[in-house]
């Protein structure tokens, strides 16, 4: 991430350059996925959930993954780390997983603006034609075409979730 632009500046004008089909949802500030869901009235499922994972590779070496899975699942943290032939995968700590994403948590993208993120999406999450997430911010949302998602975030897509 460019130290001077934050993941709803980095979002929006991704969204707006790559002529995708969107709109914005603004919300009560909120970082849950079931209730930031009731909020913008739709199915859990359709939901992006973002989370930065820390997959441990070696004894001193990480790689840093954002794992987006549907709002109903979890993440399925040992097929994870067997994916990136890691000892073991786990949350990263709060800091990182801000710094890394450029936002709060709870207001993660399922966008990978920061090199240090590998980008894998469960593939239960792209059988909709839209999906929904906090844009960058816990006060407003965004919904997205699941072809203009796969487009221009170019994801790695998996079963990572259970």
């Amino acid at each position: 991430m460019s130290e001077d632009r934050d993941a709803f500046q980095r979002l929006t004008e991704l969204l707006a350059s790559g002529d995708a089909s969107y709109r914005t949802i603004p919300h009560e500030p909120e970082g849950r996925t079931d209730v930031a869901s009731e909020l913008r009235r739709h199915p859990l499922e359709q939901a992006a959930k973002s989370i930065v994972i820390r997959v441990a590779t070696g004894k001193r070496s990480r790689r840093y993954v954002l794992a987006v899975v549907p709002g109903d699942r979890r993440v399925d943290l040992p097929a994870l780390a067997l994916r990136y032939g890691g000892r073991e995968a786990s949350f990263a700590t709060q800091e990182v997983a801000e710094r890394l994403a450029g936002s709060v948590s709870g207001s993660i993208t399922p966008f990978a603006f920061s090199a240090e993120l590998d980008l894998l999406v469960d593939e239960g999450l792209l059988v909709h034609d839209e999906i929904y997430f906090n844009a960058g911010r816990l006060d407003l949302s965004v919904a997205l075409s699941v072809a203009d998602y796969q487009r221009l975030a170019r994801p790695d897509v998996a079963a990572i979730a259970v």
